[in-house]
């Protein structure tokens, strides 16, 4: 009892030394209110929730839990109308940069300057005003390459190491077999734009936001190649019928999978329930020819302190228990990366049941660079509307790349810029 008692002791006061200064330590129990989304499926809050308690018996967390649909409209609401919730999570950058812009969240920038801030990935994504912050990110998803094991063996195919695009098309060529409903594909290429646009910006240099969008015309190629050769299913077939892409990969429909971080929580939970006998494991994102090291992309998911927080200085404690070691381990745990990078926590992280050990899956973990998905302004939600539209015309071929790519750059100009 004594030896958690000095942990908990430990871990809360260089966090309480670290606040920003503008609110003093309340003594006595605090419940805090804490805004998240979805909370019965999305176990990383109450399992941060709990660790937190945990290291700080005297604070109990009240969540305040709202659908997820619902979310970025709703805390709009509340910031607006002057409700003194204590944390707001950060679902998105843009919902960040419009809440922080408006002044509506305390500057942690004090917290964001510490050294254990120095192993949050994503942290650059956050600063505002030149040099301050607003939030701490405790979670960092990107993309990697998902694939079947079991799959590539049956084909007799080497696993994907080290791929380009090119190779990626001719792989999925080869493990793609059967027709009708028992029509296996070797690749499955979600209906976001994210699965073209944002991995053509990450690994050229382009700007979504920019209005000059040719860097996109290679990937779109790489993705109707796919389509064309039948070795992926068609983008108008996966919109009608609303089409999975976890029940795509579970069900054994698809050999490989470019999708996010996120998704490793799930198929463990579901190895672990037995409902997919997918024998899983991660690769690096194919890269474009010629590409130096191991680029992708992906966005971080941060909480932040409400301006007019009932309790401000316990809810920095908590922002910075979220991304400290100690919250990392605890989401780490359950499968959810955490911002929070080190030796350990990777350790960790790859000692889960049913985590895939191997070197590959270990490197495709650790990549050179992480792009954002989308940069951030006050132009971001009506160019991302613009370049989703374009991106549906293309991948159902009612318009060709070229003229697509025209069009976003015309409408970008008149519409936006």
């Amino acid at each position: 009892m004594l030896a958690a008692v000095g942990l908990a002791m430990a871990v809360a006061l260089p966090l309480a030394a670290c606040g920003s200064g503008g609110d003093e330590a309340e003594s006595g129990p605090v419940e805090l209110t804490v805004a998240v989304w979805s909370l019965a499926s999305t176990p990383e809050f109450q399992t941060l929730f709990d660790a937190f308690h945990q290291a700080n018996p005297d604070i109990t967390i009240k969540p305040v839990d709202i659908l997820a649909a619902d979310y970025p409209t709703k805390v709009t609401t509340m910031l607006a109308g002057g409700d003194t919730t204590d944390v707001i999570t950060m679902k998105t950058l843009a919902d960040y940069v419009r809440f922080a812009g408006r002044g509506q969240l305390k500057d942690v920038s004090s917290l964001a300057t510490s050294a254990d801030a120095g192993k949050l990935a994503g942290l650059d994504q956050y600063k505002q005003d030149g040099d301050k912050y607003y939030a701490l990110p405790y979670r960092q998803d990107f993309w990697v390459l998902y694939y079947n094991k079991k799959m590539f063996d049956a084909a007799g195919q080497p696993y994907p190491t080290n791929l380009t695009w090119d190779q990626y098309v001719e792989l999925a060529k080869k493990l793609t077999s059967g027709t009708g409903e028992k029509k296996v594909y070797g690749a499955y290429q979600h209906t976001w734009r994210s699965i073209v646009q944002a991995i053509s910006a990450a690994q050229t240099g382009g700007d979504q936001l920019s209005g000059d969008y040719k860097f996109l015309a290679d990937q779109y190629r790489t993705a109707l190649a796919l389509q064309e050769a039948g070795a992926t299913l068609d983008f108008g077939t996966a919109v009608t019928q609303k089409t999975g892409y976890a029940s795509m990969f579970e069900s054994g429909k698809t050999a490989m999978l470019p999708m996010g971080t996120w998704y490793i929580a799930k198929i463990l939970s579901e190895k672990k329930k037995g409902s997919t006998d997918a024998d899983w494991a991660i690769a690096p994102l194919p890269q474009r020819t010629g590409a130096s090291g191991i680029t992708t992309f992906g966005a971080p998911t941060a909480f932040a302190v409400n301006k007019k927080a009932k309790h401000a200085a316990a809810a920095e404690k908590f922002v910075q228990f979220a991304a400290s070691a100690a919250g990392a381990k605890a989401i780490a745990g359950i499968g959810v990366v955490p911002a929070y990078s080190s030796d350990e926590i990777r350790q960790q992280y790859f000692a889960l049941p049913g985590m895939p050990t191997d070197d590959l899956s270990k490197k495709a973990f650790t990549p050179d660079k992480i792009n954002p998905e989308m940069p951030v302004s006050d132009k971001t939600a009506k160019v991302d509307t613009i370049l989703n539209e374009e991106h549906q015309l293309i991948m159902t071929k009612q318009k060709s790349i070229d003229d697509a790519i025209k069009e976003m750059e015309t409408r970008v100009k008149n519409e936006v810029n």
